[in-house]
């Protein structure tokens, strides 16, 4: 299809981006109501509309830029400040609810095959392959989507149908916390303490008050992106080495490739290590943050770009109620747990947001709450994702006749 600017057009598209990431940072800080929405959400809605009314392309280099290098920098920018002496037990009950909602993701594609199977073709490798997906990420769609032997057509039409799901799925969350029955019914520790950052000045956004200027210098800025850059680098040298030197020859060995061979669980690691054991260094480096988070604008707004209306409406509306279905069973168990043990609502929305979306979805999501102390802990246990995302789609495909 052809759009009003081509996928080639990288500077226009960078324009656009980072463009629309400052426009959705100054409303988020200036108005109320944008506040509330949060600013990467008016990010993601930017990119919907611009790509639905065919200004901009659903595919192009640009996108694939941000995904392979401006996410990764992201990561060691906002882990810097993450202790892992102070993180373990925001950890342990993240897992716990990741692990409820892996079941409920297994669960809701059991359901939905069971009321959709004589209406899509090829449903039970599609429900393997998206419980996979929505335990882990985009890495155990494909694997599942190759173990099954999916039609590419089939393939295609639901990666349009997950994306536009998404896309809402996210709205939905991050607007959780502020809505009176979620806040009345669960404690939100970690959201009051953003939101008391406002309190002293009634004229301030909460957003505005939480991301106020700070002192930082030019050798601020340099450490900090050199450190990032070192990270990344030394991260993926150290993953791709890993993948060819462990052996897939059995289960136990293969699960240890997927582990080890990942590079965003390498980046989170060297990152959290270097807080913990040099807090001194890596804790007074300033701006780390902000130069962190205005990255993850950029990701939110790339998440936006491929969800199309007018194609899942035409070619495969039943498979976006089939994803609908998986997505509101992980919510209400992940929901439900979560109450009866009593977790924080901060937790319990992470948690879903790293089963459905993965990790990087879900630092983004607690980056753009202000939910700092969480970044940590949601990328380990969402990068668990992807280890076990592909044993239980395998699981549920054959246990439905894939």
């Amino acid at each position: 299809m052809n759009t009003f600017i081509s996928p080639d057009n990288s500077w226009i598209l960078w324009a656009i981006i980072v463009g629309s990431a400052a426009i959705s940072i100054y409303l988020e800080q200036k108005y109320q109501w944008a506040a509330r929405m949060s600013g990467a959400i008016i990010a993601l809605i930017f990119a919907l509309v611009l790509s639905n009314f065919n200004i901009i392309p659903t595919s192009a280099p640009t996108y694939d830029v941000i995904w392979v290098y401006v996410v990764p920098l992201a990561i060691p920018l906002l882990l810097m400040q993450c202790n892992m002496m102070k993180i373990g037990k925001d950890s342990g009950r993240i897992l716990i609810l990741f692990l409820f909602g892996s079941i409920g993701t297994a669960l809701g594609a059991i359901l939905g095959f069971e009321l959709l199977k004589n209406y899509i073709p090829n449903l039970a490798g599609v429900a393997g392959m998206m419980t996979g997906s929505y335990i882990g990420g985009g890495v155990n769609f494909a694997a599942l989507a190759g173990a099954f032997n999916l039609p590419g057509e089939v393939v295609s039409a639901t990666t349009v149908a997950d994306n536009l799901l998404m896309a809402l799925y996210f709205f939905v969350l991050i607007l959780i916390p502020s809505i009176p029955f979620f806040r009345k019914h669960f404690p939100h520790p970690h959201q009051d303490e953003v939101e008391n950052f406002g309190k002293t000045d009634e004229t301030k956004t909460i957003a505005s008050a939480y991301w106020g200027r700070k002192e930082i210098s030019l050798k601020d800025i340099a450490f900090a992106m050199a450190t990032s850059f070192i990270i990344v680098a030394v991260s993926k040298v150290i993953a791709e080495f890993l993948a060819e030197a462990i052996p897939t020859s059995n289960p136990v060995l293969a699960l240890l490739n997927a582990l080890l061979g990942n590079m965003y669980l390498i980046i989170t690691t060297i990152s959290m290590i270097c807080a913990t054991f040099s807090p001194k260094f890596f804790g007074e480096i300033r701006g780390t943050q902000e130069l962190g988070t205005f990255l993850i604008y950029l990701f939110f707004f790339v998440i936006g770009v491929p969800a199309s209306i007018v194609m899942i409406l035409k070619n495969s509306p039943l498979l976006l109620v089939f994803c609908l279905i998986i997505v509101i069973i992980n919510m209400l168990v992940i929901f439900a747990m979560g109450k009866l043990f009593k977790f924080d609502l901060e937790d319990i929305i992470l948690a879903s947001n790293a089963n459905i979306g993965g990790p990087t979805t879900a630092v983004a999501m607690a980056i753009s709450k202000g939910w700092v102390k969480l970044v940590g802990p949601i990328m380990l246990v969402g990068t668990l994702g992807y280890v076990i995302g592909t044993y239980f789609g395998i699981l549920i495909g054959n246990l439905l006749g894939a």
